[in-house]
């Protein structure tokens, strides 16, 4: 019994359920994703919902995302094009088909949701 009150495993059955979970999670989501966050200069929300993006990113994608950072400010072209009507939005381009999530990002199972970025079970 380990001390954490888990039963333990050996290495090799622990590796195999690891394996085919990633093998699993590869199968549901494509190997590319190209996300768009759009925001408003270099204010607290804009840092925070960056710092959010890259956090899920990092965790549920995990290095198989481009994720581009467009100051509005800056571009203001970019979001005219793009219909941003509102800060943060987060876009997914690719793969297709284009999803939007606009506002709060705080609260990750929403914005997995939004642009179709959950794992099956």
């Amino acid at each position: 019994m380990s001390v954490s009150g888990k039963k333990e495993t050996s290495p090799r059955s622990a590796d195999r359920g690891s394996a085919s979970r990633a093998r699993e999670t590869a199968r549901a989501l494509p190997r590319e994703f190209l996300l768009r966050l759009y925001v408003t200069g270099t204010t607290p929300a804009s840092s925070r919902a960056i710092e959010r993006v890259r956090t899920f990113c990092e965790e549920k994608l995990q290095g198989r995302y481009v994720l581009e950072v467009i100051d509005i400010y800056q571009m203001p072209a970019l979001a005219k094009d793009q219909q941003i009507i509102a800060t943060p939005t987060l876009i997914r381009v690719l793969p297709a088909p284009l999803r939007r999530f606009i506002g709060d990002l705080s609260r990750v199972e929403k914005v997995l949701f939004g642009l179709e970025l959950r794992t099956t079970k």
